[in-house]
């Protein structure tokens, strides 16, 4: 196996579409002080390749094989603090982003951005930054500005992060069944975590929250 180049900063990609890692992999091996050090599909064989390859930072999709992108930052933030992560996804940056910098990512990448917004934000990130768009940290700071306001209604915040990426899931249009096997769950808990989005957004059926997830999937 080829020795690393200790003048490049190392990535690793997690990310359950192959094709998306190859390409992302390409982006990144074409810049003079980068590199990626390996890939995975799924959070437990990731969390075993940060400890073989070291990587300076994690590039995450938020929807892995059959695990959370979310709870994979977490867990990366816990055991290993020195490597950075950022969520490359193509959920939506206003849906997602604050719940990720919770979890303790670093930055937020759409899918949908050019390479050149996508190594500026690795960069970024790599030297101690933070890489959110203007609109999302703006919104973060108005929502802790307004924290002790009367809310206006159930929103996405009054779901768990479990909840949230089913609902997601929803809108996707997959069936319980599909999710299930998705997440690794049973079809019981998917519809048990249906059952109480229904009620925290206040919708009176299945069929209307279907319809609002299949909205927000595709807006």
């Amino acid at each position: 196996m080829e020795e690393p180049d200790p003048t490049k900063r190392r990535i690793m990609i997690v990310d359950d579409h192959p094709l998306i890692c190859r390409g992302l992999a390409q982006i990144i091996n074409a810049e003079p002080d980068l590199c990626v050090c390996g890939t995975s599909d799924d959070a437990a064989p990731a969390m075993r390749l940060i400890a073989e390859t070291k990587p300076d930072a994690v590039i995450v999709d938020l929807s892995l094989k059959h695990s959370s992108g979310l709870e994979l930052i977490k867990a990366v933030g816990d055991r290993y603090p020195k490597v950075k992560t950022i969520v490359y996804s193509m959920h939506d940056e206003s849906i997602y982003a604050e719940r990720t910098l919770h979890a303790g990512a670093r930055g937020y990448i759409m899918k949908e951005h050019p390479p050149e917004i996508i190594i500026d934000a690795i960069r970024k990130v790599l030297d101690g930054k933070y890489f959110f768009s203007d609109s999302i940290l703006a919104n973060i700071i108005d929502r802790l500005s307004q924290a002790h306001a009367s809310p206006a209604g159930p929103g996405l915040d009054v779901l768990t992060n479990r909840e949230l990426e089913i609902f997601t899931l929803i809108g996707s249009e997959l069936s319980c069944a599909k999710i299930a096997k998705k997440l690794n769950i049973s079809v019981k808990t998917v519809e048990a975590h249906r059952e109480n989005i229904r009620k925290k957004l206040g919708f009176s059926n299945v069929q209307e929250l279907k319809r609002a997830a299949q909205s927000l999937y595709k807006a």
